[in-house]
Order: structure tokens, then sequence, then C-alpha cells
């Protein structure tokens, strides 16, 4: 997979429409619009979390809400015909649940049960639907019409132990999820150079695209033979 580091058209130029980026033009606002949020509301918090919180309570917080998911990557399993990535889900749950104090340390990695992350619009990958041009959306970040769909889906459709949590608390449990995973990607702002949304954009096509296809990844749409290559895992 390889790294297209591109620099922006200079205004006033007609630049080719990307065939998987037509709404380049769109797109770019709402990254504007995003970058200002994270930089003046997002970052900040998320820099203050990272100084005063214990390594140890870090990681104790995201193998929470990882575990959370391990039920999405179940029943997205299920529907791709995937039965040991089932079972694998299923065993993470229950060990972490129960020998990992409800999920705060990951014990399923060390038996050697690694994580495999299952979405519906992964699912919807699996049975042929097409990913759709690329999109930045307001608030949420990179997406496509088929990433969206199954969002939508895991979020609302299948079902989630989010539904056992009463508001408020779910606010409250929602906003440490964002604060941590924003947190997370922090080390990772290293890498980024360029153009930074083409960097993002590719970065996440890339992820989509090693997700879909269990790692085995044929195609690279952003391939370019002069780059380098790169796949940001939190994308």
């Amino acid at each position: 997979m390889a790294q297209n580091i591109q620099e922006p058209v200079p205004e006033g130029s007609v630049a080719p429409v990307n065939p998987q980026d037509p709404y380049e033009n769109w797109n770019r606002k709402v990254y504007n619009f995003n970058d200002t949020v994270d930089r003046w509301a997002l970052k900040p918090v998320a820099k203050t979390y990272r100084t005063f919180m214990p390594n140890f309570a870090d990681r104790a917080i995201t193998n929470f809400f990882n575990n959370l998911t391990e039920i999405r990557n179940f029943t997205n399993s299920i529907l791709q015909l995937k039965g040991e990535s089932a079972i694998v889900a299923a065993g993470r749950f229950t060990y972490n649940t129960v020998f990992g104090l409800g999920g705060l340390i990951d014990v399923a990695t060390a038996f050697d049960l690694p994580e495999r992350p299952e979405d519906f619009g992964q699912t919807l990958g699996y049975w042929g639907a097409s990913s759709g041009p690329y999109l930045m959306l307001p608030f949420l970040g990179p997406s496509s019409p088929r990433h969206l769909s199954g969002l939508g889906a895991d979020g609302f459709v299948f079902p989630s132990l989010w539904e056992d949590v009463e508001s408020p608390e779910t606010y409250y449990a929602r906003g440490v999820q964002v604060v941590d995973k924003r947190a997370d990607l922090i080390p990772a702002e290293s890498f980024i150079s360029g153009d930074t949304y083409i960097f993002v954009r590719n970065a996440f096509m890339q992820r989509r695209e090693f997700l879909i296809n269990d790692g085995k990844v044929t195609r690279d749409p952003f391939a370019s033979d002069d780059n380098n290559d790169l796949m940001l895992d939190d994308f």
C-alpha cells in the first residue's frame, strides 16, 4: 500500500477530478471545519488527558471500550460467514470480561486471541457493496457511503452493550471514549506530512481496504510508484 503525498492545487487552477474523491472541494471545507474544532476544543482536552492520566489507566480505559466492540465483531463475523472470527470475538469478550476485570485488562491477547475488527461496513463490502466516493463528514471525519451505512447499522440496528447504559451516563461514557480515542491518535500525528487532507484520506481508504480484505490488499486506490507505504491502524 503506497502513501500518495501530494501538494494542494493552487487556487484558480483546474485540477482533474479524482474518481475516488469527486467531492474533494466540499470535503476539504468540511475537513477544515473539523480541523478547527479539533485544534480549539478536542485536541487540547486530549492532550490534558494524556498529561494527567497514568499510562496503565489510559490503557485500561482503551481496553474497556474495545471490549464493548466485541459484540459488534461477533455479529458481523456471523453475517460474513466467518465462523472462526465469531469464535474469537466471543472468546475475547468472555476472557476479558470475566478475567480482565470487566474488560479493563486485555487478557485475551495474551491467550493468543488478538482482536479481529469487523463492522457492518465490512460486511457490506464482503457481500460486494461498493465503497462509493470518499466523504468527509462534520465531526465524524473520514467516511464513505458504505462506511456510513455500516456505522448506522452498528449503532442503531444491531445489539450493543451501550443499550444497557442509561442517560445521562451514556453521554459521559461516550465523551470519555471520544477523548480517549483522540488522545491515542496524538502520537500518530508525527507521521503526517505533505497535504494533511490527502494524507488522512489515503490513510482512511487504505485502512478500510485492509480491513475489508482481512489484510489481503490487492489494490490501493491512491497508489503511487514514487511514494512510501503507510497505513495508520487507528483510522
